[in-house]
Protein backbone atom coordinates (compact mmCIF):
# COMPACT_ATOMS: atom_id res chain seq x y z
CA UNK A 1 0.00 0.00 0.00
CA UNK A 2 1.77 3.00 -1.26
CA UNK A 3 0.54 6.01 0.19
CA UNK A 4 -1.37 6.07 3.94
CA UNK A 5 -5.62 6.52 3.64
CA UNK A 6 -5.87 8.00 7.26
CA UNK A 7 -7.25 11.31 6.65
CA UNK A 8 -6.44 11.94 10.29
CA UNK A 9 -4.02 10.25 12.32
CA UNK A 10 -5.84 7.66 14.29
CA UNK A 11 -4.41 9.26 17.30
CA UNK A 12 -5.98 12.34 17.07
CA UNK A 13 -8.95 11.22 15.54
CA UNK A 14 -10.04 8.89 18.06
CA UNK A 15 -8.60 10.82 20.98
CA UNK A 16 -11.18 11.36 23.48
CA UNK A 17 -10.61 14.96 24.33
CA UNK A 18 -12.37 18.14 25.60
CA UNK A 19 -16.43 18.17 24.94
CA UNK A 20 -16.00 14.60 23.40
CA UNK A 21 -20.20 12.96 23.61
CA UNK A 22 -20.99 9.95 23.72
CA UNK A 23 -24.36 11.07 22.79
CA UNK A 24 -23.33 11.95 19.40
CA UNK A 25 -20.74 8.89 18.53
CA UNK A 26 -21.32 6.74 16.06
CA UNK A 27 -20.29 3.29 16.70
CA UNK A 28 -20.55 1.97 13.07
CA UNK A 29 -18.52 5.02 11.68
CA UNK A 30 -15.07 4.25 10.70
CA UNK A 31 -13.17 7.93 11.58
CA UNK A 32 -10.30 9.19 9.80
CA UNK A 33 -10.57 6.20 7.01
CA UNK A 34 -10.58 6.79 3.46
CA UNK A 35 -10.30 3.21 2.04
CA UNK A 36 -12.62 0.07 2.37
CA UNK A 37 -12.29 -3.27 4.03
CA UNK A 38 -9.76 -5.01 2.03
CA UNK A 39 -7.36 -2.29 2.25
CA UNK A 40 -8.13 -1.97 6.39
CA UNK A 41 -7.17 -5.36 6.69
CA UNK A 42 -3.75 -5.09 4.26
CA UNK A 43 -3.06 -2.08 5.81
CA UNK A 44 -3.44 -4.11 8.75
CA UNK A 45 -0.84 -6.88 8.54
CA UNK A 46 1.43 -4.36 6.61
CA UNK A 47 1.47 -2.26 10.45
CA UNK A 48 1.51 -5.31 12.42
CA UNK A 49 5.52 -6.28 10.84
CA UNK A 50 6.26 -3.10 12.05
CA UNK A 51 4.33 -3.57 15.30
CA UNK A 52 6.16 -7.14 15.82
CA UNK A 53 9.52 -6.04 14.91
CA UNK A 54 9.16 -2.95 17.17
CA UNK A 55 7.69 -5.44 20.37
CA UNK A 56 10.66 -7.38 20.00
CA UNK A 57 13.15 -4.59 20.41
CA UNK A 58 10.89 -3.99 23.90
CA UNK A 59 11.60 -7.01 24.94
CA UNK A 60 15.56 -7.20 24.20
CA UNK A 61 15.36 -4.08 25.95
CA UNK A 62 14.08 -5.70 28.94
CA UNK A 63 16.39 -8.16 28.29
CA UNK A 64 19.36 -5.97 28.76
CA UNK A 65 18.30 -3.99 31.65
CA UNK A 66 15.70 -1.53 30.61
CA UNK A 67 13.10 -0.66 32.88
CA UNK A 68 10.15 0.46 29.92
CA UNK A 69 6.97 -1.14 28.84
CA UNK A 70 3.53 -0.75 27.15
CA UNK A 71 0.22 -1.15 28.58
CA UNK A 72 -2.83 -1.31 26.45
CA UNK A 73 -5.86 -1.14 28.27
CA UNK A 74 -9.24 -2.56 26.22
CA UNK A 75 -12.92 -1.58 28.06
CA UNK A 76 -15.70 -2.06 26.54
CA UNK A 77 -19.89 -3.83 27.34
CA UNK A 78 -20.16 -7.23 26.31
CA UNK A 79 -19.44 -8.22 22.65
CA UNK A 80 -17.37 -4.99 21.94
CA UNK A 81 -14.68 -6.97 20.46
CA UNK A 82 -12.06 -7.02 23.56
CA UNK A 83 -10.77 -10.58 22.66
CA UNK A 84 -10.73 -10.17 19.06
CA UNK A 85 -8.14 -7.56 19.41
CA UNK A 86 -6.29 -10.06 21.73
CA UNK A 87 -6.53 -12.42 18.94
CA UNK A 88 -6.18 -11.01 15.67
CA UNK A 89 -3.70 -7.84 17.08
CA UNK A 90 -1.77 -8.88 20.18
CA UNK A 91 -1.78 -12.07 18.28
CA UNK A 92 0.56 -10.76 16.01
CA UNK A 93 3.26 -10.32 18.13
CA UNK A 94 5.51 -13.04 20.49
CA UNK A 95 3.82 -13.82 22.92
CA UNK A 96 6.70 -14.14 25.37
CA UNK A 97 7.00 -10.70 25.35
CA UNK A 98 3.45 -10.20 26.45
CA UNK A 99 1.60 -10.06 30.01
CA UNK A 100 -2.10 -10.52 30.00
CA UNK A 101 -4.47 -10.18 32.75
CA UNK A 102 -8.43 -10.48 32.51
CA UNK A 103 -10.36 -8.53 35.55
CA UNK A 104 -13.88 -9.97 35.99
CA UNK A 105 -15.41 -9.59 39.14
CA UNK A 106 -12.99 -9.53 42.19
CA UNK A 107 -12.39 -13.01 44.52
CA UNK A 108 -12.62 -12.74 48.29
CA UNK A 109 -8.48 -11.96 48.72
CA UNK A 110 -8.93 -8.89 45.74
CA UNK A 111 -11.89 -7.26 47.82
CA UNK A 112 -10.05 -7.66 51.19
CA UNK A 113 -7.63 -5.11 49.51
CA UNK A 114 -7.81 -1.76 48.07
CA UNK A 115 -9.35 -2.10 44.41
CA UNK A 116 -5.67 -1.16 43.02
CA UNK A 117 -4.22 -3.78 44.57
CA UNK A 118 -5.08 -6.71 41.88
CA UNK A 119 -4.28 -4.30 39.10
CA UNK A 120 -0.41 -3.57 40.52
CA UNK A 121 -0.07 -7.51 40.70
CA UNK A 122 -1.09 -7.60 37.15
CA UNK A 123 1.21 -4.72 35.64
CA UNK A 124 3.73 -5.83 32.84
CA UNK A 125 7.36 -6.53 33.48
CA UNK A 126 10.16 -4.32 31.82
CA UNK A 127 10.33 -4.99 28.50
CA UNK A 128 6.78 -6.88 28.39
CA UNK A 129 3.36 -5.60 26.55
CA UNK A 130 1.27 -5.65 28.92
CA UNK A 131 -2.86 -5.93 28.08
CA UNK A 132 -5.63 -5.59 30.05
CA UNK A 133 -8.68 -7.02 29.49
CA UNK A 134 -10.67 -4.49 31.01
CA UNK A 135 -8.78 -2.69 34.19
CA UNK A 136 -9.48 -0.61 36.75
CA UNK A 137 -11.98 0.72 35.40
CA UNK A 138 -14.59 -1.41 36.22
CA UNK A 139 -14.11 0.59 39.53
CA UNK A 140 -15.93 3.67 38.02
CA UNK A 141 -18.05 1.33 35.29
CA UNK A 142 -19.56 -2.08 37.07
CA UNK A 143 -19.18 -0.62 40.93
CA UNK A 144 -21.08 2.90 39.70
CA UNK A 145 -24.10 1.55 37.72
CA UNK A 146 -24.34 -1.70 40.21
CA UNK A 147 -24.45 0.78 43.25
CA UNK A 148 -21.55 -1.81 45.22
CA UNK A 149 -20.22 1.38 46.62
CA UNK A 150 -21.53 4.59 47.48
CA UNK A 151 -21.05 6.99 44.62
CA UNK A 152 -18.88 9.39 47.60
CA UNK A 153 -16.43 5.93 47.11
CA UNK A 154 -16.42 5.19 43.22
CA UNK A 155 -16.42 9.14 42.66
CA UNK A 156 -13.16 9.69 44.49
CA UNK A 157 -11.85 7.00 42.18
CA UNK A 158 -11.17 9.36 39.27
CA UNK A 159 -8.61 11.39 40.91
CA UNK A 160 -6.94 8.15 42.42
CA UNK A 161 -6.60 6.72 38.87
CA UNK A 162 -5.29 9.55 37.22
CA UNK A 163 -2.53 9.46 40.34
CA UNK A 164 -1.77 5.65 39.93
CA UNK A 165 -1.79 6.04 36.08
CA UNK A 166 1.08 9.45 36.31
CA UNK A 167 2.87 7.24 38.48
CA UNK A 168 3.06 4.18 36.10
CA UNK A 169 4.36 6.87 33.11
CA UNK A 170 7.04 8.08 35.44
CA UNK A 171 7.96 4.74 36.23
CA UNK A 172 8.28 4.17 31.94
CA UNK A 173 5.18 2.57 30.91
CA UNK A 174 3.93 4.03 27.96
CA UNK A 175 -0.34 3.59 28.57
CA UNK A 176 -2.32 3.26 25.40
CA UNK A 177 -6.50 3.16 26.61
CA UNK A 178 -9.15 1.94 24.45
CA UNK A 179 -12.77 1.97 24.52
CA UNK A 180 -14.85 0.08 21.94
CA UNK A 181 -18.21 1.15 21.51
CA UNK A 182 -20.64 -1.25 20.33
CA UNK A 183 -24.00 -0.09 19.02
CA UNK A 184 -27.16 -1.54 20.86
CA UNK A 185 -28.68 -3.06 17.84
CA UNK A 186 -24.73 -4.51 16.86
CA UNK A 187 -24.98 -6.12 20.60
CA UNK A 188 -28.25 -7.71 19.53
CA UNK A 189 -26.90 -9.40 16.33
CA UNK A 190 -23.78 -10.53 18.37
CA UNK A 191 -25.57 -12.05 20.90
CA UNK A 192 -27.87 -13.45 18.98
CA UNK A 193 -24.94 -14.93 17.01
CA UNK A 194 -23.68 -16.99 20.13
CA UNK A 195 -26.86 -18.23 20.98
CA UNK A 196 -27.37 -19.84 17.13
CA UNK A 197 -24.14 -21.64 17.08
CA UNK A 198 -23.22 -24.28 19.07
CA UNK A 199 -19.67 -22.98 19.30
CA UNK A 200 -20.24 -19.80 20.55
CA UNK A 201 -22.73 -20.87 23.84
CA UNK A 202 -19.82 -20.93 25.94
CA UNK A 203 -19.43 -17.09 25.01
CA UNK A 204 -22.88 -16.18 25.89
CA UNK A 205 -23.91 -15.09 29.50
CA UNK A 206 -27.12 -14.95 30.83
CA UNK A 207 -26.46 -11.90 32.66
CA UNK A 208 -25.23 -9.89 29.72
CA UNK A 209 -28.71 -9.09 29.08
CA UNK A 210 -29.20 -7.30 32.92
CA UNK A 211 -26.02 -5.07 31.78
CA UNK A 212 -27.85 -4.53 28.36
CA UNK A 213 -31.08 -3.18 30.04
CA UNK A 214 -29.12 -0.45 32.01
CA UNK A 215 -27.26 0.38 28.59
CA UNK A 216 -28.28 4.12 29.42
CA UNK A 217 -26.63 3.90 33.08
CA UNK A 218 -23.40 2.33 31.29
CA UNK A 219 -22.88 5.39 28.57
CA UNK A 220 -23.41 7.70 31.81
CA UNK A 221 -20.75 6.11 33.46
CA UNK A 222 -18.53 5.91 30.42
CA UNK A 223 -18.72 8.92 29.81
CA UNK A 224 -17.99 10.14 33.41
CA UNK A 225 -15.21 7.61 33.09
CA UNK A 226 -13.74 9.92 29.75
CA UNK A 227 -14.66 12.94 31.06
CA UNK A 228 -12.75 12.33 34.23
CA UNK A 229 -9.65 9.84 33.35
CA UNK A 230 -8.73 11.23 30.08
CA UNK A 231 -5.42 12.96 30.35
CA UNK A 232 -2.45 14.27 28.62
CA UNK A 233 -0.53 11.62 29.63
CA UNK A 234 -2.83 9.15 29.05
CA UNK A 235 -5.83 9.80 27.45
CA UNK A 236 -8.47 8.08 26.31
CA UNK A 237 -9.14 6.79 22.59
CA UNK A 238 -12.89 5.75 22.08
CA UNK A 239 -13.46 3.59 18.72
CA UNK A 240 -16.57 2.45 16.72
CA UNK A 241 -16.59 -1.17 17.23
CA UNK A 242 -19.79 -2.23 15.26
CA UNK A 243 -17.19 -2.99 12.10
CA UNK A 244 -15.01 -5.72 13.51
CA UNK A 245 -11.95 -5.06 10.95
CA UNK A 246 -11.74 -1.16 11.58
CA UNK A 247 -11.85 -1.48 15.54
CA UNK A 248 -8.91 -4.28 14.76
CA UNK A 249 -6.79 -1.39 12.69
CA UNK A 250 -7.70 0.73 14.55
CA UNK A 251 -6.39 -0.48 17.83
CA UNK A 252 -2.92 -2.02 15.77
CA UNK A 253 -2.23 1.81 14.83
CA UNK A 254 -2.52 3.62 18.35
CA UNK A 255 -0.36 0.41 19.69
CA UNK A 256 2.45 1.36 17.12
CA UNK A 257 2.33 5.40 17.65
CA UNK A 258 3.42 4.05 21.74
CA UNK A 259 5.78 1.76 20.63
CA UNK A 260 7.14 4.45 17.70
CA UNK A 261 7.02 7.22 20.56
CA UNK A 262 9.45 5.27 22.65
CA UNK A 263 12.72 5.49 20.24
CA UNK A 264 13.53 2.11 20.37
CA UNK A 265 16.95 0.43 19.70
CA UNK A 266 18.62 -2.59 19.44
CA UNK A 267 20.71 -3.15 22.68
CA UNK A 268 24.41 -3.35 22.33
CA UNK A 269 26.00 -6.32 23.08
CA UNK A 270 27.83 -7.20 26.25
CA UNK A 271 30.37 -8.66 24.93
CA UNK A 272 33.02 -8.51 21.31
CA UNK A 273 31.23 -9.63 18.63
CA UNK A 274 34.20 -10.34 16.14
CA UNK A 275 36.28 -12.22 18.82
CA UNK A 276 32.85 -14.33 18.92
CA UNK A 277 32.78 -15.06 15.84
CA UNK A 278 36.57 -15.92 15.97
CA UNK A 279 35.65 -18.48 18.71
CA UNK A 280 32.51 -19.89 16.75
CA UNK A 281 34.93 -20.43 13.99
CA UNK A 282 37.23 -22.41 16.16
CA UNK A 283 34.71 -24.86 17.09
Amino acid sequence: MSKNPWDRSPVEVLRAGPGFRLESFDPSATPGWSDDKDDGTERMRDQGERLADLQEMLFAEGRSGGTRSVLLVLQGMDTAGKGGILRHVVGMVDPQGVDHASFGKPTDEELAHHYLWRIRRALPQPGRLGVFDRSHYEDVLVVRVEELVPPDVWGARYDEINAFEAELVGAGTAIVKVALMVSLEEQKARLMERLERPDKHWKYNPADLAARAKWPAYRSAYQAMLDHTSTEIAPWFVVPADHKWYARLAVTELLLDAFERLGLRWPAPTYDVEAEKHRLQAT
